[in-house]
C-alpha cells in the first residue's frame, strides 16, 4: 500500500480585492461558454441536456468536463494575446486528464452553471451521496482552476494528475538552493522549503503547481528520485514526472496555481468552507524565487509514470 505524506495546503484562497489587484490584466477580455451558456449569469442546465463530455471554453483557458465524474480532460492555455502570458503565444497543453475516483458513485442530477462578468466560472453537480465543484479563472495566469469534492461518508477521494505529454514535474532548483533561508512576508518572515513545480521545454515563463487544501500528497516509491541539496546531501522525493496522486478529503479542494504565484514563497491558504473561489495569491507581498528554464536533467521528476 502507498503511504499518504507531504501535507501541502500553498494557497489559492484570498480576498477577492487582492485576487483583483493581481489578477486584473491577466483576465482582459476574458470569460467562459459552457452548456450553450456564456456571459454573466446563473442557470440549471437539465441532465438530457448533458453530454458524457462538455467543453469549457475561454479566452485563455479551456478545458474537457467528463459529466459522471466532474473530472477534468485537456486543460489547455490556449496562447491568446496578454501582457502577462506564460505561453510564449502558443496553445499551451498542461493537463491531459485531473481525475477523482468516487469509487462506484456517479454525478446524474443538473448541472448549475455560475458565470461571472469578471472571467469566472463554477460548476456543481450532485448524485446519490456525492457533490462535485469545479471553480476556474479564465486568465492567461495567477490562481487558475480548482475542484472540491464532497461525499456524504465523509470519506477520502483520490484525485489522479497527468500531465500533457509536453509538460514535467521537477524539483525547482531556485527553492532547493535556498533551502532554510529566512524572507520577506509583508511584515512577517518565512523560510524556504523545496518546491515541486512543472513545466514545460519551449516557454520560459510557463510554471505551474498543484495548489492543495485538506489534501495529502500520496508518495509514488516507484519514482524515487535523489535531489542533491545546496549542502551536496540527497534528498529522496518520491514523486514522478507525469503524475501526482492525491487523497482529498471530504470538503478538501485540488487547485492550480500557474505563473508567477507558482513560485512565490508564502503561507498555507487560510481555511475556507463556504463560496470559496479559485483565485490569485497577492502579488508585491510575497518574496518570489522564480523557476530555473531550462531545468536541468538532474532536477527533472523520473520515472514519467509508475512502474
Amino acid at each position: 500500500m502507498k503511504k499518504t505524506m507531504v501535507v501541502c495546503c500553498m494557497g489559492l484562497l484570498f480576498s477577492a480585492q487582492q485576487a483583483m489587484a493581481a489578477s486584473s490584466a491577466g483576465c482582459e477580455g476574458g470569460g467562459f461558454t459552457v452548456l450553450g451558456k456564456t456571459g454573466s449569469q446563473t442557470a440549471t442546465v437539465a441532465p438530457g441536456s448533458v453530454g458524457s463530455v462538455f467543453r469549457v471554453q475561454g479566452r485563455y483557458v479551456q478545458f474537457d468536463v467528463d459529466a459522471a465524474t466532474f473530472g477534468v480532460l485537456n486543460y489547455t492555455l490556449t496562447g491568446a494575446a496578454n501582457t502577462l502570458d506564460i505561453t510564449g503565444g502558443k496553445s499551451t497543453p498542461v493537463f491531459e486528464s485531473k481525475m477523482p475516483d468516487h469509487r462506484g458513485l456517479l454525478l446524474n442530477g443538473s448541472v448549475s452553471v455560475e458565470l461571472s462578468s469578471s472571467a469566472d466560472i463554477v460548476l456543481t453537480r450532485s448524485g446519490a451521496g456525492l457533490t462535485m465543484k469545479i471553480q476556474a479563472k479564465d486568465c492567461a495566469n495567477g490562481g487558475l482552476f480548482q475542484m472540491e469534492v464532497a461525499r456524504a461518508d465523509d470519506g477520502k477521494t483520490v484525485f489522479t494528475h497527468k500531465l500533457a505529454q509536453s509538460a514535467f514535474y521537477y524539483d525547482n532548483r531556485n527553492f532547493r538552493n535556498r533551502e532554510g533561508d529566512t524572507v520577506v512576508y509583508k511584515d512577517t518572515t518565512l523560510k524556504v522549503t523545496p518546491r515541486i513545480n512543472f513545466g514545460n521545454d519551449y516557454a520560459a515563463k510557463f510554471v505551474g503547481r498543484d495548489s492543495p487544501q485538506f489534501a495529502d500528497r500520496i508518495a509514488e516509491p516507484l519514482c524515487a528520485n535523489n535531489i542533491v541539496t545546496r549542502t551536496g546531501s540527497i534528498a529522496k522525493v518520491l514523486h514522478c514526472g507525469g503524475v501526482s496522486q492525491w487523497s482529498v478529503a471530504s470538503g478538501g479542494r485540488m487547485g492550480q496555481v500557474m505563473g508567477e504565484d507558482a513560485t512565490e514563497v508564502a503561507p498555507p491558504a487560510t481555511v475556507c468552507t463556504h463560496k470559496c473561489q479559485a483565485q490569485n495569491q497577492t502579488r508585491g507581498a510575497a518574496t518570489v524565487l522564480g523557476a530555473p528554464f531550462p531545468v536541468a536533467d538532474a532536477d527533472r521528476l523520473k520515472g514519467r509514470l509508475p512502474q
